[in-house]
């Protein structure tokens, strides 16, 4: 056993990467809560974005466009899912659950061709002066674009659900629905657009795995991190901010358990594999005994008749 081995500049600046694809998943389906969908259908999404990012990436060369391809993919996934429980008004966990399998089974398929093909390598953004301070150089500036994208992602979402009028109707549908339809919102389009916003972001997280966290397709790849961005909705209380915290510290969970793995800790390597998804149930256990800040309508079946 070697702790000398585990660099904390290095720690610290990994765990900002390990979290990105939690953080994107997690902001967009915390968007789709607001509006009162609860859609548990991340982990299809996030596997379905990994691959057509993947793929558009290898065919195109561009880094970028599997990334744009990544969105499409994992908002044309998440339409299918609200045809389902706008349309048909599915019950919004079995549509869910279903989506997931869904997702799963295409990707596999979807990526049958693309087993040990290497991706176009995305740039690290090493920004002037910044990227050489010691330390905090190297924690913060020297990342490539997505994890900037998914700060940024987060100040916005925060804007737009604090400030912005937009946002204040979405959140007006997610605590009660028949109130926001007897003032005139459209309820179906504006959860619409929220789940949308929720697949393609769900896309990107999925892409970030197979094009940057993990350079390659492998069947399954996501390993329940859709599951976790749910987990970390909870965990922040529907605030985007404490979901950029959470994401913090799954990510951080996520490599030290790799760390310390490497560093010869004489603890099996299953039970370091597995505590993520042991702290995931201990957040849902715990914050699932208060659920006063959840939005009223979420989970709630939508009839425009009412």
């Amino acid at each position: 056993m070697d702790l000398s081995a585990i660099n904390p500049v290095l720690l610290v600046a990994s765990l900002i990467v390990a979290a990105v694809p939690f953080l994107l998943a997690a902001i967009g389906e915390l968007v789709a809560e607001k509006s009162g969908m609860l859609n548990l259908g991340v982990e299809g999404m996030m596997i379905t974005g990994a691959i057509c990012g993947f793929a558009a990436a290898v065919q195109s060369g561009s880094p970028l466009t599997g990334f744009l391809a990544a969105a499409a993919g994992g908002a044309a996934l998440s339409l299918l899912y609200a045809f389902l429980t706008l349309a048909t008004l599915a019950n919004q966990v079995a549509s869910g659950l279903a989506l997931t399998l869904f997702g799963l089974g295409l990707s596999s398929k979807l990526g049958r061709g693309y087993v040990g093909i290497k991706p176009p390598a995305s740039a690290t953004l090493d920004i002037p002066v910044l990227s050489d301070l010691p330390v905090v150089g190297r924690i913060l500036f020297s990342h490539d674009v997505m994890v900037y994208f998914s700060f940024a992602l987060v100040a916005a979402v925060w804007a737009f659900l604090k400030y912005t009028r937009a946002g204040l109707i979405l959140r007006a549908v997610g605590e009660n629905h028949d109130a926001a339809h007897a003032l005139g919102y459209k309820v179906k389009l504006i959860r619409l657009m929220a789940i949308a916003f929720g697949g393609a972001c769900a896309g990107l997280g999925g892409a970030y795995i197979s094009l940057i966290r993990v350079p390659q397709w492998t069947e399954g790849m996501t390993a329940g991190a859709g599951w976790i961005a749910l987990a970390l909705v909870v965990f922040a209380s529907w605030k985007p901010w404490r979901v950029l915290l959470g994401a913090w510290l799954f990510g951080g969970v996520t490599v030290l358990q790799l760390n310390l793995q490497a560093a010869g800790i004489a603890i099996p390597v299953e039970y370091l594999s597995i505590s993520p998804y042991l702290i995931t149930i201990l957040v849902l256990v715990v914050m699932s005994a208060d659920r006063s800040r959840a939005p009223a309508s979420l989970g709630r079946i939508f009839h425009a008749s009412q």
